[in-house]
């Protein structure tokens, strides 16, 4: 069955990052963002972490925003939700230092626009775990727009997350596809290759390869840029 739609993890994909280094400096900014209002810094990063296990572990119920405000909440009390707008500031602002961090590959640019070109639906299925102004700068920091994707996905439209293959059909869903009209390429074995249980086809970008478990990856289409890039010729 021929592709319809590339779908493109972000965060070591399109975006090269060490997630490990990332990770630690979202969090030392968060907290220092934060400390006016109150928040004592480890009690807030296990708290984060807190309302990410939750949306992780969303049920689709609600969506992932949800789920971590009620995470949130139950840790701080519903006076925490005066502070929302305070941390969505955030990621217009401090956030944006860790763009230091990241890597740029010209490539995606490059990728993108031979995709466009060739009439194909494109996604950015990032784990949604942020809101869509975090998302947004992320993905502008690779060269592209929020006009690439028809769909990005952000705590705010998703009530599931990865490596739940349920993230994997509400997006083939969303779009209007099949799951096996459909390409998923990402660095994270686990949480991205999980896409093949659902019919999709799959590509593994090794430049930022996680692969916590070791497992065997020999078996996935796989490689750097040059070689997705000529992966996707073939499609």
């Amino acid at each position: 069955m021929s592709i319809k739609a590339v779908l493109f993890d972000l965060d070591g994909t399109l975006l090269p990052m060490d997630q490990e280094a990332f990770t630690k400096m979202y969090f030392k900014l968060l907290a220092g963002w934060l400390a006016p209002k109150g928040y004592e810094p480890a009690k807030l990063v296990e708290n984060i972490w807190a309302g990410t296990a939750a949306m992780v572990k969303n049920d689709g119920t609600c969506t992932n925003e949800d789920a971590f405000w009620k995470s949130f909440t139950s840790a701080y009390g519903p006076k925490a939700l005066e502070d929302k707008a305070y941390l969505d500031e955030f990621y217009s602002a401090d956030f944006l230092r860790t763009k230091e961090i990241c890597g740029f590959s010209g490539a995606v640019r490059e990728i993108l626009d031979l995709l466009h070109a060739t009439g194909k639906t494109l996604v950015l299925a990032t784990n949604p775990i942020f809101p869509a102004v975090a998302t947004e700068n992320r993905m502008r920091w690779t060269g592209a727009v929020p006009e690439d994707f028809v769909l990005y996905t952000t705590y705010e439209n998703c009530s599931a997350c990865k490596p739940n293959p349920q993230y994997y059909r509400d997006i083939a869903q969303l779009i209007g596809v099949k799951p096996e009209e459909c390409l998923m390429v990402g660095n994270d074995v686990q949480e991205d290759m999980v896409a093949q249980e659902i019919g999709m086809q799959v590509f593994l970008l090794t430049d930022c390869l996680i692969n916590k478990k070791d497992r065997d990856i020999s078996a996935y289409p796989q490689g750097g840029f040059n070689e997705l890039k000529a992966y996707l010729e073939t499609i």
